[in-house]
């Protein structure tokens, strides 16, 4: 890994564009599309807003922590809502992918539609929900990613 970023934030809804534009500066740096980006944005907004929304409804406050993994070919970006620090390579090592055929979302969060979005919108998604919920999403880019997943393909 190249580098990490960590932010530790109040889970409140003021705080999910400084996300945003924190992971639109990174995955630009790293030279993604507009798309791509775009991509992102929407895809670590869904994740802070289940946070949110859900995490701590219980509880008057809580904290969600966000890493950005920065790799040469990938941005791994992982949203945690029990608020502690975390060190990507542990957490990883626990963590499964995400399968919605044969996981109850249910079981995750209320609604769950945002989780098929992050899906739908990231290359990756691994979720693990021992103690609270952590989502570590996946994006390549786009010119690393012949070879990944056999959809691309040259002719000469």
């Amino acid at each position: 890994m190249n580098d990490f970023i960590e932010l530790k934030f109040p889970a409140k809804a003021d705080y999910v564009g400084v996300v945003r534009l924190t992971a639109s500066g990174i995955a630009s740096r790293m030279g993604f599309t507009y798309e791509e980006i775009e991509d992102v944005k929407v895809a670590v907004s869904e994740a802070i807003t289940n946070v949110v929304n859900h995490a701590y409804e219980s509880q008057s406050q809580g904290e969600v922590t966000v890493g950005f993994g920065v790799y040469e070919n990938r941005l791994e970006i992982m949203v945690a809502d029990h608020g502690e620090s975390f060190t990507l390579s542990e957490v990883k090592k626990d963590i499964g992918p995400y399968n919605n055929e044969l996981e109850d979302i249910e079981q995750l969060r209320e609604g769950g539609f945002g989780l098929f979005l992050i899906d739908a919108l990231m290359d990756k998604v691994q979720i693990n929900n021992d103690y609270g919920v952590i989502v570590l999403m996946t994006k390549y880019r786009e010119s690393n990613e012949v070879g990944l997943h056999d959809q691309i393909s040259s002719t000469k």
